[in-house]
């Protein structure tokens, strides 16, 4: 019909004297054999009635036309009998269209953009090709020979055709289709390259031949972009599972590496190597951390994700390898915060063991050094033999002198009980010196009782030429008992003056300064004293200058001078105002640190409460329903954005906390709240308000791919929060159970319907954890209405593609489908071991079950 009706346009300027007849004869034979197979007997023409006939011919033909749908306007059976060719292949170009061109459908488009659209993608990845309609597209020849050449691409050899040689390609294109793919010469390929604009109907028509010629293999690319669909979100799952189980695999590691690290409590020796401890934790917890649990909640978000796309998908669930579960990475997270809890107490404690210890160990240093330079000597003045050959005068003076060393002696024995105190402290607090500080303790004390037994030994003989010695010079003895007190008590008041302190509250300062003041209140009588005894040394030397008594110029009762009593006070006098001025700083120190306690404390009072307050209001946020899902969406990013703004204060705290330490404050009274409990709160938010947009995201996911409305929604919802009696955001088995019933699930109390709920939980709770969230309770709720791809109709399409065999081969995958998705079912499919198995052939039934786990891929 369409050749018929093409050479009629081609010619029409060209017609025989018995046009008409031979119209109304083409007529009824061409176009209309269905109506001579009808059995209905057609009028023979007759001389004289043969237009009679031809004109009721026409008209059971027409009416035939007519009975199959095609509407003709303005043409009779008197216009094709009287051979009107204009009217007569309008006509047929009707018919042409109605049966030929109409049922083209690409993509709900009209015939005409349907069969526009076929050409274009089928020549799409032809060079020097570009379809852009049905007249001057088509001149080149190129078009036709690509259409053929995508389809049976062993008829042409499509890289040899030049676009500049029009006539070629045409007359190629049009021998090819008739010999091979019986598709009439409809068109001249001179009438098309010598007309500017070629016919458009006519171009048409022939196209729409090759269409209906390669409508098999439409069905196969219809089966291919089925498959390129399935196995694109098979092959993105497979990304997804990559990305979790690197993640995972790299977040365990970064635990693994550090756990270790955080249980290390090995001591340092010194102070440096402790705070340089504890600036590398902190560090760890402003720098390295932070990232480590923003991917943490990433990971738990990506899980979600890929779960709900597997279900959305009809895949089965994603089980991550052995110990790189949710729950595993959880489990390891939870002991890396209980290492990380303790460690940080330890180091301050630490640090101020070793602050004690260094005070400690400065204050034996200076105690021994004092005591080490007044025994200097003693000893050796101990032993001296000099009372063998003293007058009677002399050996009293020795013995006076013994007295008052004695008395000296049980001065200092306090000092060297604290000596031997601290030594005892150093030990039990394991300093690091502790071997050197016992021996000078041991020296000290082995020294002590050599003194002691020295000094009765001197005594023992002093006593037994005490007899023979009567005068003693009593205004100089006096003197040596005075001044040996005053000059202990000037050396006490030294080191006392010289003393380190430590201090960590204002009160403990105050304390030490009211010490202090109490201490310079006794200075006027301690200066009498010193100037009684001065008066005692004058009062000598005048009796000496008076009687010229010949002493040698010394006391000998005592080697305390007067020039050593003055020269020990005026030290002591010079010790006082520096002690003022460090007592003063350290004053001035400790109101800094209460400074610091109170902003930290002002601070940390408002956060502590404000972050409880919005964990409290995202709890509320996630279980009410107030607007759509995109509603609560919105408001929860914003709720996010609002929270993010918030971490410029968390930061400011964290300066203060820094300074506080850095100033060594270890308490707070302002405050219940330690930087600790902030941190982990501020954590706890991000993660909850992150998890809440992700819950919220894969509701919309679920809802839009289930197709489920926003009144269904809100009606789960509602239902689930009913039952939520504790707001905990998921149902317990008897909550869910009842939830279902009030929503017209059919569970009925017997054997049967206690199978059937065990069979449902199976799905909403696969790993058994005795809770159904509101994500599994909306998958189930929708579940059945899904509209999924499912493993039979992947294996349908296969054997599309594969000619109703029961394998296909790797050239048949190559050639339908993409390259990447070809070469990705080559590499999973498993050998066709079948009885009309060739060499190379694949088994794609296999290959269709496993990628929706109903066996192995």
């Amino acid at each position: 019909l369409s050749s018929a009706w093409l050479s009629s346009r081609n010619h029409q300027h060209g017609a025989t004297p018995n046009r008409e007849e031979r119209v109304h004869n083409c007529f009824l034979i061409l176009f209309f054999p269905s109506l001579f197979l009808s059995g209905e007997r057609l009028a023979k023409p007759e001389r004289g009635k043969m237009r009679v006939h031809k004109i009721s011919n026409v008209n059971k033909a027409l009416d035939f036309i007519a009975s199959k749908g095609v509407k003709l306007v303005s043409i009779g059976a008197e216009e094709i009998v009287d051979g009107n060719v204009k009217m007569t292949l309008g006509m047929i170009w009707t018919i042409i269209l109605r049966f030929a061109i109409q049922d083209i459908s690409v993509e709900e488009t009209s015939a005409k953009e349907g069969l526009l659209l076929w050409c274009q993608r089928k020549t799409a990845p032809y060079k020097n090709v570009n379809i852009q309609n049905f007249h001057i597209s088509w001149k080149d020849g190129l078009g036709f020979c690509a259409l053929i050449h995508r389809h049976r691409p062993e008829l042409i050899d499509y890289g040899k055709l030049r676009k500049d040689d029009p006539l070629t390609n045409l007359n190629t294109a049009f021998d090819v289709a008739e010999k091979y793919l019986d598709i009439p010469k409809m068109l001249d390929a001179e009438d098309i390259v010598g007309t500017a604009r070629p016919d458009e109907k006519a171009i048409m028509t022939y196209v729409s031949s090759f269409y209906h010629a390669f409508s098999g293999a439409q069905k196969a690319e219809t089966a291919a972009n089925r498959i390129c669909k399935v196995l694109a979100v098979n092959q993105e799952n497979e990304q997804l599972m990559e990305d979790y189980e690197k993640l995972a695999s790299d977040l365990l590691e970064w635990i693994r590496r550090t756990i270790p690290w955080l249980e290390n409590r090995a001591p340092e020796n010194t102070m440096q190597a402790m705070q340089q401890k504890l600036e590398d934790f902190r560090d760890y917890r402003r720098l390295h951390k932070p990232p480590k649990v923003q991917e943490k909640c990433q990971l738990e978000i990506n899980f979600n994700t890929l779960q709900t796309k597997l279900r959305l998908s009809n895949r089965p669930a994603f089980m991550p390898s052995e110990g790189k579960m949710v729950s595993d990475i959880n489990n390891a997270w939870g002991g890396l915060e209980q290492a990380e809890k303790g460690y940080e107490e330890w180091l301050l404690n630490e640090i101020r063991r070793l602050e004690r210890l260094d005070h400690l160990a400065e204050k034996f240093r200076q105690k021994a050094s004092i005591h080490e330079s007044w025994t200097d000597g003693k000893e050796a003045m101990l032993q001296q033999k000099d009372y063998e050959t003293a007058t009677l005068s002399e050996i009293k003076a020795l013995l006076k002198k013994h007295e008052a060393f004695e008395s000296d002696l049980a001065a200092h024995q306090d000092r060297v009980e604290q000596i031997a105190a601290i030594a005892q402290e150093l030990n039990e607090l394991d300093y690091y010196d502790s071997p050197s500080v016992n021996a000078r303790c041991q020296k000290i004390c082995d020294q002590w009782d050599n003194l002691g037994a020295l000094t009765q030994k001197r005594r023992e003989a002093l006593e037994r030429t005490e007899k023979l010695l009567e005068t003693i010079d009593q205004l100089y003895l006096e003197y040596a008992k005075r001044a040996a007190p005053f000059n202990n008590w000037m050396e006490g008041a030294m080191e006392d003056l010289q003393d380190t302190f430590i201090v960590h509250t204002i009160e403990e300062i105050q304390g030490l300064t009211t010490a202090h003041e109490q201490f310079k209140a006794t200075l006027p009588d301690a200066d009498k004293e010193r100037q009684a005894i001065l008066g005692i040394h004058n009062e000598v030397s005048k009796i000496v200058q008076t009687y010229h008594v010949n002493m040698a110029g010394t006391n000998p009762y005592t080697t305390i001078t007067p020039h050593e009593i003055n020269g020990k006070w005026e030290h002591v006098r010079q010790l006082v105002p520096r002690r003022d001025q460090a007592l003063m700083e350290e004053h001035a120190r400790q109101q800094q640190n209460e400074r610091l306690r109170k902003q930290f404390g002002a601070q940390a009072n408002v956060i502590g409460p404000w972050i409880q307050t919005k964990m409290e209001e995202i709890g509320r946020i996630s279980i009410e329903m107030h607007g759509t899902l995109e509603d609560q969406l919105n408001h929860l990013r914003q709720y996010e954005k609002s929270i993010v703004n918030y971490k410029p204060k968390i930061d400011q705290l964290e300066g203060d906390h820094q300074q506080i330490q850095e100033a060594l404050i270890f308490d707070n009274k302002h405050t219940n709240y330690t930087m600790e409990h902030i941190r982990v709160g501020w954590e706890q938010l991000l993660t909850t308000i992150a998890r809440t947009i992700n819950e919220v995201e894969n509701q919309i996911l679920t809802r839009d791919a289930k197709g489920i409305s926003q009144e269904q929604m809100n009606e789960f919802r509602a239902s689930f929060n009913h039952f939520d009696r504790d707001h905990s955001g998921t149902l317990g088995p008897e909550e869910f159970k009842a939830c279902l019933i009030s929503l017209g699930y059919d569970i009925g109390n017997d054997a049967q319907g206690e199978a059937e709920f065990a069979r449902i939980m199976s799905i909403v709770d696969p790993n058994r954890l005795g809770v159904v969230t509101f994500q599994a309770f909306i998958d189930f709720m929708s579940r059945e209405t899904a509209d999924t791809d499912t493993a039979d109709q992947v294996m349908a399409s296969f054997k599309i593609l594969a000619g109703d065999k029961n394998y296909i081969t790797v050239d048949e995958l190559r050639r339908e489908l993409p390259p990447d998705q070809a070469e990705y079912c080559i590499a999973r499919m498993a050998p066709y071991n079948g009885r009309d198995a060739v060499p190379g052939a694949l088994d794609y039934m296999s290959f269709s079950t496993a990628l929706y786990g109903e066996s192995d891929l």
